[in-house]
C-alpha cells in the first residue's frame, strides 16, 4: 500500500519510528514532514496534505500523529471523503478499519510509547474493509457530508 505519514513537531521522533516500521511491513512510506523536533510546526496543514492525496487517490491510507493525535484527527476529517479515526489501542485501529473504512489513523505521541503505535499501525494496515453490514453506515456518512457539502 501507499501510505503517507506525518507529524508535528510534538510527534518528530515517533513519526520517524513508524516510517521504518510501515517500510518493514513491505508498504510505500511517503513523508509529509515535519522534519526535526526543534522546527515548531503547525499540524493543520500537514494534515490537509496528507488527506488530500488520499482523497485524489495519490494514497491508499495515511498516519498522523501530534502531541494527542486529537488535532490532525480533526484537521483531517475536514477534507472532504476523509475518514480519520484516533487509535491509541490495536481493538480501536482494527475497528476502524473493519466498521468505518477509516483512511487516516492517527495517535498521541505524548499519549502511547513507540512501542505501542507500531503495534497500533500493524493491525491498521492488516485490517481491511469487508462491507456488510457496516458498508450501509459508512455510506450514510459519505452520503450526509454530500448533502452539507452541496448546501452550501
Amino acid at each position: 500500500m501507499r501510505i503517507g505519514i506525518g507529524s508535528d513537531h510534538n510527534a518528530f521522533d515517533m513519526k520517524e519510528s513508524l516510517k521504518e516500521h510501515i517500510r518493514g511491513l513491505g508498504h510505500e512510506v511517503t513523508d509529509y514532514g515535519c522534519n526535526d523536533s526543534c522546527t515548531e510546526v503547525d499540524y493543520p496543514e500537514v494534515a490537509f496534505r496528507v488527506a488530500g492525496d488520499i482523497a485524489e487517490g495519490k494514497l491508499d491510507r495515511g498516519i498522523l500523529v501530534c502531541g494527542t493525535g486529537i488535532g490532525v484527527a480533526i484537521a483531517a476529517g475536514k477534507v472532504p471523503g476523509i475518514r480519520a479515526a484516533l487509535c491509541h489501542d490495536t481493538y480501536s485501529a482494527e475497528r476502524a478499519q473493519k466498521s468505518n473504512n477509516a483512511q487516516v489513523l492517527t495517535m498521541g505521541a505524548q499519549i502511547i510509547g513507540i512501542e505501542l503505535a507500531k503495534q497500533i499501525v500493524k493491525v491498521y494496515l492488516e485490517s481491511e474493509f469487508p462491507g456488510g453490514r457496516s458498508a450501509r453506515k459508512v455510506q450514510q456518512i459519505i452520503d450526509k457530508e454530500r448533502q452539507f457539502l452541496q448546501a452550501r
